[in-house]
């Protein structure tokens, strides 16, 4: 499946957000011209690891495109960019607010080049308001954006996730903002330019972290793996390491008591609603702590699962990629670098069931820096002087 096909998207983006975002369209068909300046993505330094020289963090988000290195502040580049924006769908960029109109390639010039253009912008704080020339970067937008407050252990220091939550999810929000331009270009032909910033896609990620402090105006606290509105629903430690318990609702509760063979606990007046294991939430995790370090976690998995109750463990990078599971979902697959060799891929998370190809996504593997650069001039007429 190849949804993208005749879509030509001009990445001006560098380092995660944007390349997360355009590594979608690239996947389902799209051409994808990853514009760089002479020094490339600031990424392609980003390391150790490197792989052959190549960074492993660069690699992970920037297969199926073509890169063309471009200087946008001299005369020619912006004049080849211009060839390019002409016949092209979408241009994304992650510059600070105003870069772009300095580079005189700012969405009133871009929408004159092409009157159907749309234009993504990503950025830390967006593109109006009073931090919109405030550097961001994904853990300025996690710390403002109230994701550290609540990560962590309770009286812990602020806590970064492991992944770049603030980049990645505006990233995702700027794939939807793009979907949903392109289907109002079939009803309205006019220019599109989207604003997605760092901080409001963590703000957009609260939901019910938000809802409850509107509801109670109190701030909510790290606290570790549990759910503040939910129990248990949080990490356990076992004999030989931890493992998850999601316990969504009564009639699990029930079941789950059971399968523990302490069926008295349902009665327990502590217990038999959720709101009543919120409220003595203290007691029930201690008194669950103290069953769970007798066994180790395949025994207590194995246990629950076959009960109907969600669980697992949890898994380091190198149990989740020997896991049987990736490997019949597809999730990773490997592509043939230029120079790294054999680089393994993540790949994007949805499946076609009713595809009429069986190979639906696409897998080439990332460029090295301007390895497509005559290719794409070539394509667009430019000569060689």
């Amino acid at each position: 499946m190849k949804s993208f096909e005749k879509l030509r998207i001009i990445d001006l983006t560098r380092i995660l957000s944007g390349p997360f975002c355009t590594m979608y369209f690239a996947d389902l068909g799209a051409e994808v011209i990853k514009v760089e300046s002479p020094q490339g993505d600031d990424t392609r330094q980003w390391g150790p690891p490197f792989v052959n020289g190549e960074s492993a963090y660069f690699l992970s988000i920037n297969r199926n495109k073509k890169s063309v290195v471009l200087d946008l502040k001299s005369p020619a580049g912006h004049n080849i960019l211009k060839e390019m924006v002409r016949t092209s769908d979408v241009v994304v960029e992650n510059f600070r607010p105003g870069t772009m109109g300095r580079l005189g390639i700012g969405f009133d010039t871009l929408s004159t080049w092409n009157p159907q253009i749309i234009l993504a912008s990503i950025s830390g704080f967006g593109q109006t308001g009073p931090y919109a020339q405030v550097p961001g970067y994904d853990v300025i937008a996690q710390g403002m954006g109230g994701l550290m407050a609540v990560t962590g252990e309770p009286d812990g220091p602020p806590v970064k996730p492991g992944f770049s939550l603030a980049d990645i999810s505006a990233g995702m929000w700027t794939i939807i903002g793009i979907l949903t331009a392109l289907r109002q270009r079939d009803l309205d032909p006019r220019p599109q330019w989207i604003d997605v910033s760092l901080m409001e896609s963590m703000m957009a990620f609260q939901t019910y972290a938000a809802g409850n402090y509107f509801a109670t105006g109190i701030d909510p606290t790290p606290m570790g793996s549990a759910h503040p509105n939910i129990c248990p629903y949080q990490a356990f430690k076992a004999q030989d390491g931890y493992f998850n318990v999601a316990v969504g609702n009564d009639h699990l509760w029930e079941i789950f008591c059971q399968s523990l063979g302490h069926p008295e606990w349902i009665e327990d007046s502590r217990f038999v609603t959720n709101p009543d294991r919120v409220t003595h939430r203290d007691a029930l995790v201690e008194m669950l702590t103290a069953l769970f370090s007798t066994q180790p976690v395949q025994h207590w998995v194995a246990i629950l699962r076959h009960a109907g109750i969600p669980s697992g463990p949890i898994y380091r990078l190198s149990d989740l990629y020997q896991d049987a599971y990736v490997a019949e979902r597809n999730m990773v697959f490997t592509v043939d670098h230029p120079i790294a060799g054999p680089v393994q891929q993540v790949a994007t998370p949805i499946t076609f069931l009713n595809a009429t190809e069986p190979d639906t996504l696409l897998k080439n593997p990332p460029p090295t820096l301007g390895q497509h650069t005559r290719e794409i001039l070539d394509q667009f007429g430019v000569g060689r002087d």
